[in-house]
């Protein structure tokens, strides 16, 4: 029998919060017992985890004593005030804000990757499960480059709201309502609009940076594949919710299509036939695989030429993929916390 653990989920009402609470509910952590923590105005809001009723609780100096893990899920600013406390409290941190990257006490993770440069051991204090966009074009290139295919390759981005959390789906909202309106559209957190538009860059004063978040990719992808060499461009896309990406594959020499499609297959992805559905943010919403295309560079899709360079359309629902990398996370470090206790 499993020991009860107690996790900690610092940030409990964000849109990642709700995606980890519903997870976690159906993993083998359904029976521990669970702390969700926000900041001061959502203390006393009533909220649940899986069919269990819940409370959140305002962040303090004491709301991490006793836990086995601590997710972090809402702001940076969150993280950065509070992660120092639940080490010190002797919890193990799974930091979803990026905060922690940098610091020794924390490595960039995914346990769905052979390829990752460092595993969980007994001095384990922090990880940083990776970045769901970094995660799914790890799976695609780390797959092609380790059976010796990939030649080169570089990826555009579509980058939903929902990655900025609440205060961005707000905005996207807002500017959606103003513009459909012919009135004028809030940019306090982007700056620009970003509704029924495409960008690259934010505005200058935006308090959020889609730089930032390109070099953060590229950091966490070199962390999963390192030998995969890539060019990602970010674009900030006016959708709510779903990660896109076009890639452009060369190999480095022609092979079978069905050679191919034998690498991009197994857990976390599905390949969409040509009959199929194309995969898109709506089509996987709520799914658990990075949903997948090929598409020869040459137009021809009859599926039995050999192949050299090619297209990937692909798309994941983010909170999804990002939350499920995490739980996983966490069981893959439970091991190292047999009795549920603080040690």
């Amino acid at each position: 029998m499993m020991p009860t653990f107690r996790i900690g989920i610092a940030g409990a009402a964000s849109p990642l919060g709700g995606e980890l609470k519903e997870l976690l509910a159906e993993s083998s952590f359904a029976g521990a017992q669970f702390l969700l923590m926000d900041d001061a105005e959502a203390h006393g809001r009533l909220d649940q985890i899986g069919d269990e009723a819940a409370v959140v609780f305002a962040l303090g100096n004491d709301s991490f004593d006793g836990l086995d893990f601590v997710f972090f899920v809402g702001t940076k600013e969150q993280t950065q005030r509070w992660w120092r406390v639940a080490l010190g409290s002797g919890a193990t941190v799974l930091d979803m804000t990026g905060v922690l990257e940098g610091e020794p006490e924390a490595f960039i993770h995914c346990p769905w990757l052979e390829t990752a440069q460092s595993e969980p051991d007994l001095l384990t204090r922090a990880v940083v499960p990776a970045h769901p966009a970094a995660l799914a074009l790890a799976l695609l290139l780390g797959r092609l480059h380790a059976q010796g295919l990939l030649r080169s390759a570089a990826a555009t981005v579509l980058h939903p709201a929902s990655e900025f959390g609440a205060a961005g789906l707000d905005e996207l909202h807002r500017q959606t309502v103003g513009l459909l309106s012919f009135q004028s559209v809030p940019q306090e957190l982007f700056e620009a609009q970003v509704g029924f538009n495409q960008l690259v860059e934010l505005g200058e004063s935006a308090r959020v940076s889609l730089l930032g978040i390109e070099r953060r990719i590229c950091q966490h992808l070199f962390a999963l594949a390192p030998r995969a060499e890539i060019a990602v461009q970010m674009v900030q896309a006016p959708v709510f919710h779903g990660l896109c990406f076009s890639v452009w594959v060369e190999l480095t020499e022609a092979i079978p299509r069905a050679a191919i499609e034998q690498a991009l297959s197994g857990d976390h992805l599905e390949r969409m036939t040509e009959a199929s559905e194309s995969p898109s943010n709506l089509a996987a919403s709520a799914q658990n695989h990075l949903l997948i295309r090929i598409r020869s560079a040459s137009g021809d899709d009859s599926g039995a030429e050999n192949l050299r360079r090619f297209w990937l359309w692909a798309a994941c629902d983010n909170l999804r993929f990002a939350a499920q990398n995490a739980v996983d996370c966490a069981l893959a470090l439970r091991r190292f916390r047999p009795q549920g206790q603080v040690q």
